[in-house]
């Protein structure tokens, strides 16, 4: 089935609500949409030039993901002596030495309709949900998340316990989005649909939604997300934590300050060297 008759199929059964539960061709379809998941065949969101973010969600994609949970039945899952119970439509990814990817030891898990890439490390224990792209060469650390239809790069080093939010709901939300050759620290979290463009670096702790302003130092300029569009975060930032002074009423008074993310340079050869390390291990 190609592409464009997957579209139709799902688009056809996702609007038909409960009544698509049971019928065989429902399940069909969301199977071939799974597989293509996997495959990397589609995707939840797709680079576009033409867009104002550079990204264009495929909606129909999340409606057959979604579509995955309303076909599903609560079945028991082999944990290895554990007790899970999840939708039988999305059981944990098995993968093979062929497929390139390295899941270590240790308690991590792929969900099915999940893409890994070539080349990608995944060191226990992390999460990789349903309808996420991870491109090759990246690292998920420890307690990592990425979560459902989340995008992430080539290159990508997502540190220990970074946290990268999904969406699923509503269908046409944009996900969030790692671009190639970005280093997101430990503890951060990407969430709401934030951008975060090609080789930036967000240093631990840095933390980004649709309503966290970035306050640019080296260009003199405040970065906010709209209605319209999320927050994106420059090529080559560097980001870190920072605060801002409560300027009126009682914050004033008892001298509190609010966090504030800062960017405080541009990466360069410099900063490109701290993570040279890496390349080593993969």
């Amino acid at each position: 089935m190609d592409t464009l008759q997957l579209q139709k199929e799902i688009e056809r059964h996702f609007a038909a609500g409960p009544a698509a539960v049971g019928d065989a061709t429902a399940m069909a379809a969301f199977e071939n949409l799974r597989a293509a998941l996997e495959s990397g065949a589609v995707r939840s969101a797709s680079p576009d030039a033409a867009t104002a973010t550079g990204w264009r969600v495929n909606a129909w994609v999340k409606q057959g993901i979604l579509l995955g949970f309303r076909l599903g039945a609560l079945e028991e899952l082999p944990g290895g002596g554990l007790s899970f119970v999840d939708k039988h439509t999305y059981p944990v990814r098995q993968f093979a030495a062929g497929d390139g990817a390295r899941v270590v030891p240790g308690g991590s898990s792929v969900r099915a309709g999940a893409y890994v890439a070539r080349g990608v490390v995944c060191m226990p224990p992390m999460y990789i949900n349903a309808g996420a792209w991870v491109d090759e060469g990246t690292m998920v650390d420890s307690h990592a998340l990425v979560g459902s239809c989340a995008q992430i790069g080539k290159r990508v080093h997502l540190s220990a316990a970074a946290q990268i939010g999904g969406v699923l709901e509503p269908v046409n939300a944009s996900p969030v989005v790692i671009e190639d050759d970005v280093l997101v620290g430990g503890n951060c979290g990407v969430y709401e649909g934030t951008i975060v463009r090609k080789g930036a670096v967000l240093a631990p702790g840095t933390i980004l939604t649709k309503g966290t302003p970035v306050f640019d130092l080296v260009k003199g300029e405040v970065l906010r997300a709209t209605e319209e569009l999320p927050l994106m975060v420059p090529e080559n930032a560097v980001v870190v934590p920072g605060s801002r002074a409560v300027s009126r009423g009682k914050g004033q008074e008892w001298g509190l300050s609010l966090y504030a993310p800062v960017i405080v340079k541009y990466r360069d050869d410099k900063t490109s060297l701290s993570t040279a390390l890496e390349d080593l291990l993969r």
